[in-house]
């Protein structure tokens, strides 16, 4: 069940570089201690084109349950990203929200939340948290560049294909960089349009056999963009396992 949304301030904006997209938005509940901490990381296949805001549903669901949220904004392609600037904005963008807001650390877990490449990202910076959440995740950029995914966006972040840099393209593939080593919770739609589930599938196998703890949530009916939708069935279930890790960090 969705959690009603309340009327939600403007978060408060913090740089983490002098570029227009380094930034990080503060998102602060009305609760005097949080449940947590959300570190939210948004997708969109590495394109200036998409931005923060994709996570603002997210973001208001969590606030309404007593969390409190950070927003990533980062270099992508286009504005002056691609790989490893972007992935070095978001580890910069997550020490930022850390550093700004020590208490909301102290509160309980510190989850990352990514979606598509935002969950690649939250994946390669899972060091940083306590756990991840990745919905419909980019987890082998080798397969996003091998399918021509998305007018092959891959080309475009990593500045060219695998068969010309397999180094780059394994550091920047999470299912190249296992095992994680932090609790996650990894949920793709069956009817995924831009990301094929099978790649979180092997992802999943990967990991697991690498000694990672996976949640693997296969979702019938979950479109890729619906995986960011806190109406959708999928989130009232991922929320009560961030809320797990709440007390796993407590004990």
């Amino acid at each position: 069940m969705t959690v009603p949304i309340p009327a939600i301030d403007e978060p408060e904006i913090v740089r983490y570089g002098a570029a227009d997209p380094q930034f990080v938005e503060l998102w602060t509940p009305h609760v005097e201690t949080p449940k947590g901490y959300a570190i939210l990381i948004h997708g969109g296949y590495w394109r200036a084109m998409w931005d923060a805001t994709l996570m603002h549903s997210l973001a208001h669901d969590l606030l309404a349950r007593g969390w409190a949220v950070a927003n990533i904004e980062y270099r992508s392609v286009g504005n002056g990203g691609g790989w490893p600037i972007t992935l070095d904005d978001v580890l910069a963008g997550i020490r930022c929200a850390k550093d700004a807001r020590p208490q909301w650390c102290s509160a309980g877990a510190v989850v990352t939340v990514g979606h598509s490449v935002g969950g690649q990202l939250a994946l390669l910076a899972a060091h940083l948290a306590d756990a991840v959440v990745a919905l419909a995740p980019v987890t082998d950029v080798r397969r996003v560049d091998a399918e021509e995914l998305d007018d092959n966006a891959a080309l475009g972040f990593m500045g060219g294909h695998f068969a010309d840099m397999q180094d780059a393209y394994n550091l920047a593939s999470p299912i190249c960089r296992v095992p994680i080593e932090k609790p996650l919770l990894v949920i793709h739609g069956t009817v995924d349009e831009h990301v094929p589930e099978v790649h979180s599938e092997d992802f999943v196998a990967a990991a697991v056999a690498a000694g990672d703890v996976v949640d693997f949530r296969q979702t019938p009916d979950l479109f890729h963009m619906e995986a960011i939708d806190p109406a959708a069935p999928h989130w009232d279930n991922a929320v009560p396992w961030m809320e797990r890790r709440l007390w796993m960090e407590q004990r």
